[in-house]
């Protein structure tokens, strides 16, 4: 299918790779998104019982899942920039072993500053999200983004799922046992990576003689420019994944209360949206963007997204608990696709990496704020605060997108006989 011209104010290429070769990049790029979000995985539910045993509380352990965002955040603009100066290939290489390094000493911790340690090197590696979609981002054509980014977060959702099961049945051998196979993961990765992964772009090179950007400069530009199609897109992302991720926080709390959810039931409803993001993801958004476009389709998303959170506040009873909280996957498969595609086309080949690292630092501050704010307001404001003050901002994102449609790529006219 072919599409018309990009609009001038931004810079777009088509791959050069043909329809196959850019869907084996893309079946690589997800075995290794999935193979990174398994070892994460099997680790993460294990920190808060590794951080208690050597004599941490609650707010110890809060500041240790925090480390993680806050290095990520930091370290995503700078990988961003590094994969459009030397190539996409080599930062996703860097990235991978220094999370291997964190897994091994994540494996020996013998003392808090060191999972402190394990954390913040696993969050600067764990930057690398951003590379591997910009590499997604150059090997599809702009009409097949959303589409490729949907499939791609159905792999990391995969091991998401998966994560944690492998992880509790490891470290039944030993304490050291998830590190280390989480670290010989992410090596394998790294030769998988290696052997199958070609450099699609050619590193530092870009038609034109504009003076790039820095990390900084480009951080800068979303907060002193949020009319800019990129502000926009990148704030609509930022605060979307921030109410999710802050609600999901205190989504065990809030079960609790109301249902009586415990530590043996929790799992099956984070196992019940990961299904269905894999799910919506794999096998619904393709055709719902080839049909309605990105710009619908995020609307929709967000629209989905609001509405489950404040059914699942208002629930009475486990069946419309499970359909609201159903709503929660088909809202985020629906937006954060379909916005970081539009994102990729805004902006330069050049700069599109960096923007994709600055879009990932927006979405770990608020990765960081929300779970504080919204778990504030849980104890503040009652029980149901936390889902109501999240809607509100996710349906005031709306108003960011009201002309995205300026942004999705478009069929050329046929032309004449």
């Amino acid at each position: 299918m072919s599409i018309s011209s990009a609009p001038s104010h931004h810079t777009d290429e088509h791959p050069t790779d043909d329809g196959k070769s850019a869907f084996g990049k893309l079946v690589v790029l997800m075995i290794t998104a999935f193979i990174d979000m398994l070892g994460l995985l099997m680790i993460l539910p294990l920190l808060p019982f590794y951080a208690k045993t050597l004599g941490a509380g609650g707010a110890v352990v809060g500041l240790l899942v925090s480390s993680f965002s806050v290095a990520q955040l930091l370290s995503a603009p700078v990988w961003g920039r590094f994969s459009d100066k030397y190539g996409r290939r080599p930062a996703l290489m860097v990235g991978l072993g220094a999370s291997a390094v964190a897994y091994i000493v994540f494996a020996y911790a013998d003392s808090l500053w060191l999972l402190f340690l394990s954390r913040i090197v696993q969050g600067a590696g764990g930057g690398t999200v951003s590379v591997i979609q910009a590499y997604v981002a150059d090997a599809t054509r702009p009409e097949d983004r959303a589409k490729s980014l949907g499939w791609l977060s159905a792999a990391t959702n995969a091991g998401v799922a998966l994560g944690p099961v492998i992880g509790s049945w490891v470290q039944l051998f030993s304490k050291n046992t998830p590190g280390l196979v989480a670290a010989g993961l992410c090596v394998v990765n790294m030769i998988f990576a290696s052997r199958y992964l070609t450099e699609i772009r050619k590193p530092g090179g870009e038609t034109g003689k504009a003076k790039r950007k820095g990390s900084r400069e480009a951080v800068m530009r979303v907060v002193s420019h949020p009319s800019d199609a990129a502000s926009r897109l990148i704030l609509i992302y930022a605060l979307a994944i921030g109410a999710f991720q802050g609600t999901t926080a205190i989504l065990a709390l809030f079960l609790a209360y109301r249902f009586g959810v415990t530590e043996a039931t929790i799992g099956y409803f984070f196992m019940y949206i990961g299904v269905l993001s894999v799910l919506v993801r794999a096998l619904m958004l393709g055709k719902l963007v080839d049909r309605i476009g990105e710009p619908r389709l995020s609307r929709a998303g967000l629209l989905f997204l609001a509405a489950g959170l404040i059914g699942l506040s208002v629930s009475p009873n486990l069946p419309l608990l499970a359909l609201s909280v159903g709503m929660l996957p088909l809202g985020t498969a629906f937006t954060f696709p379909c916005v970081t595609a539009m994102l990729s086309r805004v902006v330069s080949s050049a700069e599109r990496g960096l923007y994709m690292g600055v879009q990932q630092t927006f979405g770990g501050i608020t990765r960081v704020v929300f779970p504080i704010v919204l778990g504030v307001a849980f104890d503040t404001f009652g029980k149901q605060s936390p889902f109501w003050i999240s809607a509100t901002v996710v349906l005031a994102t709306l108003l960011m997108g009201r002309d995205l449609e300026r942004y999705a790529p478009r069929k050329a006219p046929t032309p004449a006989a």
